[in-house]
Order: structure tokens, then sequence, then C-alpha cells
């Protein structure tokens, strides 16, 4: 692994070592390579603190009571999870390249994460948020990014790398690169392609460079980062009138359980969505029975009140 200082324990020299070896061969995407740094220095300050230094000292044990600690602290069950899983990716790699015996993480459990419901907008809701009015350049990139947002059910992260060599106007369809870098192409709604072709023609009024790809600049020509995006997603909830705070997964949870609750076609969802494992999407199955339900008290003679 690469040399790191001397004066390092050997906790963290290895710690050091494994982000930048990962840094330089690719082996994690910059954003699961940032949260694993931040991971694994609340590891290296816990073991500072026991004044542990040795990786040797760092056995299952150890690690569950290292576990144990961060559920002591308030933190939740998927941010614990998150740790293992740095955890696992650090001890696999110095188990790989023969600096420790065995993984002493491989077998850590985490507590179980109590799945939430996620909160969505329902169809008047959406069509009151879609409803913006102008045509400055920015009203027509509003429309476009919100529209998309919702016509394809996008990641944050994948609208602001939306870019327009990916998009099949005339088919109506897009080339997304989601999560591992995985490629999956995603239907675009009429109103989301009508919305888009406004704010193509107005995109060269701001950009600073004609041949930038990306779809959603903002006002100083730049493309829009997460941050922006979800800025301003927030931003056009409040000027539509919207009651709660609105944010881009809200949509996409929106675009997901609108879609089920008229096809209940949940492996179709899995694929729009870019979902790797079915489990991942099933948390709508609950969205749908929510609904269901309350059709149920509705409608019912013998479920009124």
């Amino acid at each position: 692994m690469t040399a790191v200082p001397a004066a390092l324990s050997e906790i963290d020299a290895a710690i050091a070592g494994f982000l930048e070896e990962s840094r330089r061969k690719g082996r994690l995407s910059s954003a699961t390579l940032s949260a694993y740094g931040l991971d694994l220095k609340r590891l290296a300050r816990w073991c500072s603190q026991r004044q542990l230094t040795s990786l040797d000292a760092l056995d299952a044990p150890r690690l569950r009571e290292f576990t144990a600690s961060m559920a002591r602290e308030g933190l939740d069950a998927r941010s614990i999870q998150r740790h293992l899983s740095a955890l696992r990716h650090f001890f696999g790699t110095l188990d790989r390249d023969g600096r420790i015996e065995s993984n002493p993480a491989a077998d850590l459990k985490a507590p179980r994460a109590r799945r939430k419901l996620p909160r969505t907008l329902d169809p008047d809701a959406i069509a009151r948020l879609l409803d913006i009015r102008g045509e400055r350049p920015i009203d027509l990139r509003d429309r476009a990014l919100l529209e998309l947002c919702y016509s394809s059910g996008l990641r944050v992260s994948e609208l602001a790398d939306t870019r327009w060599d990916r998009l099949d106007s005339r088919e109506g369809l897009l080339r997304v690169i989601g999560k591992g870098d995985k490629e999956r192409i995603v239907p675009v709604g009429r109103h989301a392609l009508t919305a888009l072709a406004a704010w193509r023609e107005a995109a060269p009024v701001v950009a600073k460079d004609a041949t930038d790809p990306h779809v959603f600049i903002t006002a100083r020509g730049g493309p829009m980062g997460v941050r922006a995006i979800q800025k301003r997603i927030a931003l056009r909830g409040r000027t539509q009138g919207l009651d709660q705070h609105v944010h881009p997964h809200q949509l996409r949870h929106s675009f997901a359980s609108h879609i089920l609750e008229s096809s209940g076609d949940l492996r179709a969802v899995q694929e729009l969505l870019g979902h790797a494992n079915l489990s991942t999407t099933q948390v709508y199955t609950h969205l749908d029975f929510q609904h269901l339900a309350e059709v149920y008290d509705r409608a019912h003679p013998r479920a009124r009140r």
C-alpha cells in the first residue's frame, strides 16, 4: 500500500494508505470514498482515545465495542451500517494485502434499520409544483428540472449528471449513469420533453461553455451541483405554495409510488429506479397498501365511522 509518514500510528497509517490507494486505483466512487474517509476517521479517533495504535489490537471484540459506542452516541442504524461497510472494505484490503491474518469486520452485524415510509406528493400537489409560470431562462430551466425529476424518477446526482447527448428526444428516452456507474435507459414523458426543448433553446444565453454537455446549468453558466439542485427544488416548492419541504428524493418517491399504484408492477419500478435489489423497491408496496387502506376506509360501508 502507499507509504505514509512514519509519525502516524499503525492504524492511522493503514487508514491513510487505504484511502490513498482506493483514490488512485478508482476502486470507489468519489462519494463513497469521502464517506468511508469520515467513517474511518471516527474509528481512528476512537482508537486514539483508548491508546490503541496497533492493527493487531483491532480484533472482532474490539470492533463490536466500537459498533456499540456508535449506538450509544445516538447514530441511527443506517449510519452504523455504512460505518461497518467501510470497516469491511478497509480490513478486507488489509487482509488481501497480507497486512493482517484475517478480516475482523467480516462478521460484524449492525442494528437493523427501521425502514421509513417516504412522504410523497399527491398528483394535485405535483401539478401545482410543476405549474411554473414565466419565460425567463431560469423559469424554463426549473420547469425542465422538476419535470424530468418527476417524469423519470431520477436521483439528484443523476439530475446533476444529465447530458444532452444522452437524451433521445424522438424516442423519449434518456441514458442515465447511476450508482456504481451502472447504466440504464429511462422513459421521459411528453411534458418533460416539451420543457426540456424549451430550456434547450434558452440555455445558450446563460451557458459559459457552449460545448458543455450538462443539461442543467446555473445562472453563471456552469453545471449545477447536487446542492444547487436541492436548494432550487426546495425554493420552487415554497414559491409554488406547497406546505411542505420539497426535495428531489421526494419527487423520486412520488414517481415510484404513483407508477406502482397504477400498474402494480414492482419489477418495472425496480428497473425504472435503477435498484440493484428488489428488496430496496419493496418499500413502495407499503405505500401502495397504505393507499388501498385509505380507499377502503373511505369506501367500505363497514369501515365508515
